[in-house]
């Protein structure tokens, strides 16, 4: 049976409609907790192989949707594929986590790619979208992704993941014309990369700016405010009706007003702001995500029970999508989800 657009529950959460059960789905869902996602990755070869294979990547978007009945997929990808399709050189170190050639001046932007020479290397990733667009259960919503540009930027600029994002601060405050440029382009880029998800059937996108919160004052609204913004026009006036969720991650206060300013349809929020001030303070614009702490995919137990149930109820008045509010870890156990689950939808 075909289930219509309007029918999807996250859909309509994000159009700002208030269920009695919230939608659910979990950010690296379909990720290395999993037994399933181990054999498929063994299968790949390595984490960049996967990403590029088109069925298998579908294959371990799918594996979550299976086991535990999401009322959304995320496709499975990285937000350094973008930057390797630019031009930069990206690898895996076994137990360390991505490594990248480096940007440390204008040189290095110049020898980068412009935003339209992207799409031959990420074609593979856009019929992992075709292929998920056909096979996903009709009332599953297909969720496309990037990384927002500062995120992406700080990769870029230090060659991997910083404590601090120092080397890309270092950057804006010594050479902010090169910096500046180079969050233009990567703002580009990323409207070419998601509207072309778009097109090939993702139904709504998500962008991830997960070191949002180490901006401050004018410069978190020059560069997460203001690339999210423009990102966000460009696809809705390419995409009408398209829904956008945006994740400034440890945003902290500047979670308000962020949806106002950058025309998100929904903020999905962290778990070091509480549900309590999340209600009060950034749902009173729509829709928000998240956002129970990822700890308790580990540990279980009635803790998990009752602080996802206290979730629920505390935004029951308003538009809200169930989330954790980061990434689910490898550590987790699949029966503390299931659990997640059953009380997410008893509360």
């Amino acid at each position: 049976m075909t289930v219509a657009r309007s029918d999807k529950t996250i859909l309509r959460a994000l159009a700002g409609e208030t269920l009695p059960v919230p939608p659910i789905w979990m950010m690296r869902q379909a990720g290395r907790y999993l037994p399933e996602y181990r054999a498929t990755r063994a299968q790949a070869g390595d984490f960049l192989s996967l990403c590029y294979n088109s069925e298998l990547a579908a294959e371990v978007t799918l594996q979550p949707i299976r086991r535990f009945g999401f009322d959304a997929a995320i496709l499975f990808a990285d937000i350094l594929l973008l930057p390797q399709a630019l031009g930069a050189e990206l690898w895996f170190e076994t137990g360390e986590g991505p490594r990248l050639s480096t940007i440390t001046g204008a040189e290095g932007l110049r020898a980068l790619k412009g935003r339209d020479d992207i799409h031959d290397h990420l074609a593979p990733i856009y019929e992992t979208v075709r292929i998920l667009s056909r096979e996903l259960p009709g009332e599953t919503t297909l969720i496309g992704f990037a990384g927002a540009p500062w995120t992406v930027a700080t990769y870029m600029i230090a060659g991997r993941g910083t404590r601090d994002q120092g080397p890309a601060h270092a950057l804006k405050a010594a050479d902010r014309a090169t910096f500046a440029a180079l969050i233009d382009l990567l703002t580009d880029a990323t409207v070419e990369y998601l509207s072309m998800q778009v097109a090939a059937g993702a139904e709504v996108v998500k962008l991830f700016d997960s070191w949002a919160g180490s901006l401050k004052g004018a410069d978190f609204t020059e560069f997460a405010v203001e690339p999210t913004r423009r990102i966000i026009a460009a696809l809705k006036d390419r995409h009408p009706g398209l829904p956008v969720i945006a994740f400034p991650r440890e945003a902290g206060e500047g979670y308000i007003g962020f949806a106002r300013a950058t025309g998100a349809d929904c903020v999905a929020l962290d778990n070091s702001v509480s549900a309590d001030w999340a209600a009060a303070n950034v749902q009173v614009d729509g829709c928000v995500q998240g956002n129970l702490a990822p700890q308790h995919m580990v540990t279980g137990g009635q803790a998990l029970v009752d602080e996802a149930q206290r979730i629920v109820r505390t935004f029951r008045g308003g538009p809200h999508i169930f989330n954790l509010g980061h990434g689910i870890t490898p550590d987790a156990d699949p029966e503390n989800v299931a659990a997640m689950i059953a009380a997410v939808r008893s509360a």
